[in-house]
């Protein structure tokens, strides 16, 4: 997507926080976090450089699942506040030009929803084609061979009706019949209620499950399953996720949030990059963002990375534009997968390439993993997965090194990571070198300068251990070159010199820089092009 009425939209430009409410700031003492927690740290994300926020779900849900089990999608659950408290963020978020995104979970419901308890009282229940129920087969046992994510066949028998009804994630968590028109009707009418309060768009929760196979096909296996890998991975998704239908029905949600004005729709999506380029569908239509996922799910490696950089761009249609995130609330944090120092190469990367970047919480002062005691477990695939859990992602946000990381005057619902007292906000705020600060610098620096925020890309030539890349505007070009190794590296500039904007160690801004640069161990550097030699 180019231009739009001679602009670039806020999503192309900006950058969006991912928030997870239940950790970000508790302000009533229960431990956990809410609307209001939120609410006074808008001026904090404000100083940082933040554009939007995206909040995991926030609706009323028995959190069988953290949330991703919704019961009733027009309210807020109570743990999170009410109605006006969300229409307050709204409001205090806007004043400080910072726009709220919604998790839009569409794919299933809770089990606890209105919606699927007329669906289950009953065959003849006029909801009851809203899910998807399928007889038993003829010598007994679930219609097909789909599994669920969290281990197990994908079908619930239900006792009372005599049919299995189908379930993606947990039984808890009935999956949706898209295929009824009167499904899409109802979530466009949720949709439309959220937009209506000043949303201003959705991330769209396992968005390529929408839609089933007709004729409910058994799966086939996956011929590069290991034992090492989840159950549900030794059969291949052909038949119960990435139908083509899916794009028809996100073309519809489109049609409606194109009716508000410059409004934002944003995809999950684990598929391979060449699928996911499907999602954008054509020019008007579709995602604005499907999510690309690359540099979590890839290897560290730099010609791994470069490769992936060049193919995305390459495979991007005319009217596509590219994201990046190197962290969410399902992945291992950035810091606990490839180490402190190549977290702040990462950084560089998240904020210099071409597209919009989304930070998961934390990530800006550097959080890691935290250890949970089996006795403190929540979530529940790692309960039934040992080992498979997302809590550690999940901890509260560190803001202090004070009781319980300055998050809640009570214990919260997740054990503070026991790094709090270095890794915080407080402490990094007053250190100038600190990831903090790198953060702060890279946002601000990317705001000030349109090569970096919507500028082209254009692949540089670096030694084997470099990434390396253009970024270029109308007036300013800006080389980018990212060292992903522990040893010092050297790039040939070529005939370009210029002077470093910002290096990832945060010391040698105003560094000329000509002919050769040496990249000292896991640095990063970005250097704007003199354009007057």
């Amino acid at each position: 997507m180019r231009k739009t009425n001679a602009r670039w939209h806020w999503w192309q430009k900006g950058v969006i926080y991912q928030a997870y409410p239940l950790s970000f700031q508790d302000s009533n003492g229960d431990g956990k976090g809410d609307l209001q927690g939120i609410a006074s740290r808008l001026d904090y994300l404000k100083w940082l450089g933040i554009d939007a926020v995206w909040l995991c779900p926030i609706f009323p849900s028995p959190m069988v699942d953290c949330g991703y089990d919704i019961s009733d999608y027009q309210n807020i659950n109570p743990v999170f506040g009410t109605l006006a408290d969300f229409d307050r963020l709204i409001a205090e978020a806007h004043r400080r030009d910072i726009r709220i995104l919604l998790d839009l979970v569409p794919n299933h419901t809770s089990d606890r929803h209105f919606w699927f308890l007329q669906s289950r009282a009953s065959r003849e229940n006029p909801k009851r084609s809203w899910y998807i129920w399928r007889n038993a087969q003829p010598g007994g046992g679930p219609p097909n061979n789909w599994l669920s994510i969290f281990g197990g066949s994908a079908w619930e028998w239900d006792e009372a009706t005599g049919q299995y009804y189908y379930h993606a994630f947990l039984k808890e968590q009935p999956d949706l019949n898209w295929r009824n028109p009167e499904v899409l009707h109802a979530m466009l009418d949720v949709i439309r209620f959220w937009l209506e309060r000043g949303t201003d768009g959705f991330r769209i929760d396992v968005v390529w499950h929408l839609i089933k196979d007709a004729l409910f096909r058994d799966n086939p296996s996956n011929p590069t399953y290991t034992p090492d890998q989840s159950p549900y991975l030794s059969l291949l998704t052909t038949y119960s996720a990435d139908q083509p239908e899916v794009v028809e029905v996100i073309t519809r949600i489109r049609r409606l949030v194109d009716q508000y004005d410059d409004r934002v729709l944003i995809g999950e999506i684990y598929l391979p990059i060449e699928r996911t380029m499907r999602y954008y569908g054509s020019d008007g239509e579709a995602l604005h963002l499907p999510f690309n996922f690359q540099l979590i799910q890839l290897p560290w490696d730099p010609g791994i990375i470069r490769h992936a950089v060049e193919q995305y761009e390459g495979m991007l249609p005319t009217h596509g534009w590219p994201n990046w995130v190197i962290g969410n609330h399902d992945r291992r944090r950035v810091v606990s997968r490839i180490g402190p120092e190549q977290a702040r190469v990462a950084a560089v990367l998240l904020l210099t390439l071409r597209g919009t970047p989304t930070i998961y919480y934390g990530e800006e002062i550097g959080m890691s993993d935290a250890a949970i005691p089996e006795e403190r477990v929540v979530d529940t695939r790692g309960k039934r997965q040992p080992g498979r859990g997302r809590d550690p992602v999940r901890t509260p946000m560190q803001w202090s090194d004070g009781p319980n990381a300055g998050f809640s005057a009570a214990a919260p619902w997740l054990p503070v990571s026991r790094d709090c007292e270095r890794v915080n906000v407080a402490r990094q705020t007053e250190d100038a070198r600190s990831m903090l600060a790198l953060y702060r610098r890279l946002l601000l620096l990317r705001l000030s300068q349109p090569a970096l925020n919507v500028g082209q890309y254009r692949s540089f030539p670096a030694p084997d251990g470099v990434v390396a890349y253009l970024r270029i505007g109308d007036d300013k070009r800006f080389l980018i070159a990212l060292n992903l190794t522990g040893s010092c590296q050297e790039v040939n500039l070529g005939n370009l010199s210029g002077r470093v904007a910002l290096s990832s160690l945060l010391d040698d801004e105003g560094q000329g820089a000509s002919s050769t640069m040496t990249l000292r161990e896991n640095e990063a550097v970005i250097i704007e092009i003199d354009e007057s030699a």
